[in-house]
């Protein structure tokens, strides 16, 4: 079944991509997923050759696509990454959902899935684009899709910011500031600031 409307749903975004050779799937974040003609309806995937997600597609022509929300947790990208090197694991014995191609497809956090057989591929040095006909797509929620900037500006956690300050060789009191006073007695185990160090 395809649903033209789940075309809409890709933008300029982060999907999971997703494959499977044999008993094995394997999976990868991607963040170019592009509608190439309506009619046929067509979809080009950029991959990353490291990903073994790659060698999967290369092999077997088909793959799922999933459409990840803005409500979609950081946990979802540690698990996938962005390159999924020679990790054959990811998914394997998966209680996913599975599309009509048999590969699995991401259903929480996912507002479209859109499944693809290659019919060429064009090698872009580090990258394959693959080019394939759409021969499964359905909508799963009206949730909006997740851009990078969306990703970068409220999923991704923020590097914590170093502190300034001083702690105790001795206890492990940390002083909090951007000088210590020379007659700086430590609180806890009364030792001078000749034992401090900065953080």
């Amino acid at each position: 079944m395809i649903e033209k409307a789940s075309m809409f749903k890709l933008s300029y975004g982060l999907f999971v991509l997703t494959a499977k050779k044999g008993e094995k799937d394997n999976g990868c974040i991607i963040n170019t997923v592009s509608q190439v003609t309506d009619s046929p309806l067509r979809i080009s995937v950029t991959v990353n050759k490291q990903n073994y997600t790659h060698d999967m597609i290369k092999e077997t022509g088909v793959f799922n696509v999933s459409v990840l929300t803005e409500d979609v947790p950081f946990s979802v990208f540690q698990h996938y990454g962005f390159k999924s090197g020679r990790d054959t694991d990811k998914i394997i014995g998966s209680s996913m959902p599975r599309g009509e191609n048999g590969i699995v497809y991401l259903n929480e956090y996912t507002n479209a899935f859109i499944s693809g057989k290659v019919i060429d591929e064009v090698d872009c040095g580090t990258h394959t684009l693959f080019i394939a006909d759409v021969t499964e797509a359905k909508i799963l929620s009206d949730a909006p899709s997740v851009t990078y900037q969306y990703y970068f500006d409220n999923i991704k956690p923020k590097p914590q910011e170093k502190k300034k300050g001083f702690v105790c060789t001795v206890c492990g009191y940390v002083y909090e500031g951007d000088e210590l006073p020379e007659d700086f007695v430590c609180p806890v185990c009364k030792h001078g600031a000749d034992v401090f160090k900065p953080l």
